[in-house]
C-alpha cells in the first residue's frame, strides 16, 4: 500500500517519496503514575538537543526527553492550558513561550521554568474587553528582533503583535472568511527561508490551509491542503511540517497524519495519509490512510537535528508522543 510499508523485523514504514519513516514503537513511554500526560500538545528542540514537551496535566506541565526517549527532567504544575510551545534565543539564552488558554495568558520562562513576564489578554487592541476572550493557542518570534506574535486561534482569531518586554505593537486578522481572516489561526512561524524576505505562515485550521503574511499583516498568499485541518506550521531546512488532527471532516474522530512541504509549498509525503498528488498545479483532496493506526490526533510536529519527527497527541487517550525515525 502506498504510504505503508514493513521493514526487517515488521517495522512499520510510513510515508512518501523522500520522506519515508520507521515508527520507534514505545519510544518515550513513562510510567503514568508519576509522569502522567493529558493532551500533548506542542514540542521543541533546544540548543541541547533536548526535546521539550508541554502537557495540559499539571501534576509535570513540561516534559523534557533525550533522543532516546529517557526523561530527563519535569517541571511547571500551573498551566491547566499548557497549548502553544515555542523556543527562542535570546543572546546567549534559551527562552519558552508557553500560551495557556485556560489562564488566557502567554507565558515566558526560562528553560527550567522560572516565569519572566506574562502577557494577559489584548485589551488595547479595543476587541477585546474581558480575558475570556482571548484564548492564544501559539507564538512566533522575530529572530531579528525579538517581536512576539500571538495568535488567538480559539478566541478571536486576531494576530497580536508585542515587542520583546511584551509590550502591545498592533494586531491584525480577526475571525472571517476574508483573505486577511482566519478560521482558528492555530500556529504562527517566521519563514526564512528566503533571504531578506522573511514572510509569516499562519494557520487557518478550518479552511485547511495556511496563510501567507508579510512582517505588518499583509496577506500575500494562501497555501491550500485540501482534506487537511492542519495545526502549526514548523520550519527545518528548506521543509514545512504540520500535524493534521482531523481529515475529511473536523467531526471525524482519530483521522490526523503528519503533512511535509517542499521549498515550493507543495506537499512531497504525508505520512499517515493518501498519497499527496497534483493535477493543474492543485494539491487533490486527501484523507487519512493509516492501518497500522500509528496516529490518532496528531497536535504538533518536532524536527530535530537529525530530521527525525516527534508527533505529540491532542485527545489521544492520555499517550506519549510518537517517534519517526528518519530512513
Amino acid at each position: 500500500m502506498p504510504g505503508l510499508s514493513f521493514g526487517k523485523n515488521d517495522e512499520i514504514i510510513i510515508g512518501h517519496n523522500s520522506h519515508k519513516y520507521k515508527v520507534k514503537i514505545g519510544w518515550g513511554i513513562l510510567d503514568a503514575g508519576k509522569n502522567p500526560v493529558n493532551d500533548c500538545h506542542e514540542m521543541v528542540e533546544d540548543a541541547k538537543g533536548r526535546l521539550i514537551m508541554c502537557t495540559n496535566e499539571t501534576k509535570n506541565n513540561i516534559l523534557i526527553y533525550d533522543k532516546s526517549g529517557k526523561l530527563l527532567e519535569t517541571w511547571g504544575n500551573s498551566y491547566p492550558g499548557a497549548h502553544g510551545l515555542t523556543i527562542f534565543n535570546q543572546g546567549s539564552e534559551q527562552f519558552l513561550l508557553i500560551c495557556d488558554n485556560a489562564r488566557n495568558q502567554v507565558i515566558k520562562t526560562d528553560l527550567k521554568g522560572r516565569e519572566i513576564f506574562k502577557i494577559e489578554y489584548p485589551k488595547e487592541t479595543g476587541e477585546y474587553q474581558y480575558p475570556g476572550q482571548f484564548v492564544p493557542t501559539e507564538s512566533a518570534v522575530n529572530p531579528v528582533n525579538g517581536d512576539i506574535f500571538v495568535v488567538d486561534g480559539y478566541g478571536k482569531n486576531f494576530v497580536i503583535q508585542y515587542n520583546s518586554k511584551g509590550k502591545y505593537i498592533r494586531h491584525f486578522g480577526g475571525n472571517g472568511d476574508a483573505p486577511g481572516q482566519f478560521k482558528c489561526n492555530h500556529g504562527i512561524l517566521f519563514d526564512t527561508r528566503i533571504k531578506n524576505k522573511t514572510t509569516l505562515i499562519i494557520t487557518s485550521r478550518q479552511q485547511q490551509c495556511w496563510k501567507q503574511f508579510d512582517l505588518n499583516g499583509n496577506f500575500l498568499s494562501q497555501i491550500d491542503l485540501p482534506g487537511s485541518f492542519i495545526c502549526r506550521p514548523v520550519l527545518k531546512g528548506q521543509n514545512l511540517y504540520g500535524a493534521v488532527y482531523r481529515s475529511t471532516s473536523e467531526s471525524i474522530a482519530d483521522s490526523g497524519y503528519i503533512q511535509i512541504l517542499d521549498k515550493n509549498n507543495k506537499v512531497i509525503s504525508s505520512p499517515g495519509a493518501t498519497e499527496p498528488s497534483y493535477v493543474n498545479g492543485k494539491l487533490q483532496t486527501q484523507s487519512k490512510q493509516d492501518p497500522a493506526r500509528v496516529f490518532l490526533h496528531p497536535h504538533d510536529v518536532c524536527v530535530d537535528s537529525d530530521e527525525n519527527l516527534y508527533i505529540p497527541q491532542w485527545a489521544s487517550k492520555k499517550t506519549y508522543p510518537i517517534k519517526l525515525e528518519r530512513i
